[in-house]
């Protein structure tokens, strides 16, 4: 806990970790806001998935040359004019907010230009802390970019009823605004490259760069692998938001809309112990075994999942339940915030570690490149698992698919552990 508090004291970061929460608090919340109002406009599911299209497309279009075109650019500029730039387009969204064309547009538009926020983001703690300091530096991003899902996750509905949908997506462009002005905190950020352990000589076409960070990606086995458990990482959230209402549904016996309460809220706890577990205790273990680690449980969790029901049915569990306060006896929600929980330490013990392997084995000049293709690799891959599990659970059930990628996940950390 000292190691986060002490990263934190240093100020060009604190500025630099203010602007990430006000910026993502801002996107999550406008993306989770325009499929509600795009639901309400046309109430149609197919419409709802346009408007999740406008948001993952310019990922895989644009992400990778966005990332050649931040490392040639300044990434403290590039944070405050891409923030600006949000805050003004939400302006517009929020006095059109009822033409669903227009809307589409301007999510598209938005989401082009967060694809420059993106490699400019997490690219720049490394030039900012020490070396030793990576590891806690990533912990708080974790925990921002976890907790600021969370909130948005949480308050979208609630922001909506409270004001009106022309108020809100202001006061979003405002959290945008708040962003760009903590960028501007952030110290004189140096050129010189920092813990360049990667060398690559950089060519000056665009295209070239981006043929050559994808072959950097294949080749240095640290960014391979540490891309690879990210991925995972994010296939398995694509995952769980897919078949979370027919879990709700089918398994919980509860209506879809307490589903993110009882699953969201509980994973984001786990986040924040996984987050101090690692800073605490792990923090100089070997960065690749924490990454596998966090996968073994991610597949226990899931393989887990479909059994709640049959934990809370068994007779010591009764008997226990007799000798309990009503409000302190175990139910099958119990079981699956528990679940949650041990969902969101993998998850940490996934992020913080990969990402700290990725600063560490890369340099300023390429940095920016690497996560605009991890972005985009990760909006691409998630594509068809998402499709596949969803119509997958309209055939053999949510149970059976959770089930499957249980297995499929712990093969894949059988398979890390004699790799790696």
């Amino acid at each position: 806990m000292n190691t986060l508090l002490t990263t934190l004291k240093n100020r060009s970061f604190f500025f630099l970790w203010t602007a990430e929460i006000f910026s993502q608090i801002a996107m999550n919340m406008m993306n989770f806001m325009l499929t509600l109002v795009v639901f309400s406009l046309s109430n149609s599911s197919t419409a709802v998935s346009g408007i999740v299209l406008s948001f993952t497309i310019p990922a895989i279009l644009f992400a990778i040359p966005a990332g050649a075109l931040v490392d040639k650019w300044g990434k403290k500029s590039v944070l405050f004019t891409t923030n600006l730039i949000r805050a003004v387009l939400l302006i517009f969204v929020a006095f059109t907010h009822q033409n669903l064309p227009l809307l589409y547009t301007l999510s598209f538009v938005i989401s082009i230009v967060t694809q420059f926020f993106i490699p400019a983001e997490t690219p720049m703690i490394p030039l900012l802390v020490k070396k030793q300091q990576l590891f806690s530096a990533n912990a708080l991003f974790g925990a921002a970019l976890f907790g600021s899902i969370m909130i948005a996750y949480a308050l979208s509905g609630p922001f909506l009823i409270f004001f009106h949908t022309q108020v809100a997506f202001l006061l979003l462009s405002v959290f945008f605004l708040l962003g760009a002005l903590s960028v501007v905190g952030i110290g004189r950020v140096s050129k010189k490259e920092k813990n360049q352990q990667t060398q690559v000589s950089l060519p000056t076409n665009l295209m070239e760069e981006m043929k050559n960070t994808l072959s950097l990606i294949t080749k240095v086995s640290t960014i391979y692998h540490a891309f690879a458990l990210l991925a995972i990482s994010q296939i398995i959230v694509f995952i769980i938001a897919v078949i979370g209402p027919g879990y709700a549904k089918h398994i919980l016996n509860i209506d879809i809309n307490q589903f993110p309460i009882f699953f969201v809220v509980p994973a984001m706890v786990g986040v924040g112990i996984g987050i101090v577990l690692l800073s605490t205790f792990f923090r100089n273990r070997n960065r690749q075994k924490l990454g596998t680690l966090g996968l073994f449980l991610t597949a226990l969790v899931l393989l887990l999942m479909p059994f709640g029901s049959k934990v809370t049915s068994r007779v010591f569990v009764h008997t226990l339940n007799t000798f309990l306060p009503t409000y302190l006896q175990i139910s099958i929600l119990h079981i699956m915030a528990v679940l949650a929980c041990g969902m969101g330490i993998a998850n940490a013990f996934i992020f913080i570690p990969s990402n700290t392997l990725i600063q560490e084995a890369t340099s300023d000049a390429i940095r920016g490149k690497v996560y605009g293709a991890l972005n985009a690799l990760i909006s691409l891959f998630s594509i068809l698992p998402v499709i596949l599990v969803g119509s997958f659970a309209d055939v053999i059930g949510v149970g059976n698919v959770l089930i499957i990628v249980g297995i499929a996940i712990a093969i894949i950390g059988f398979a890390r552990l004699f790799i790696t």
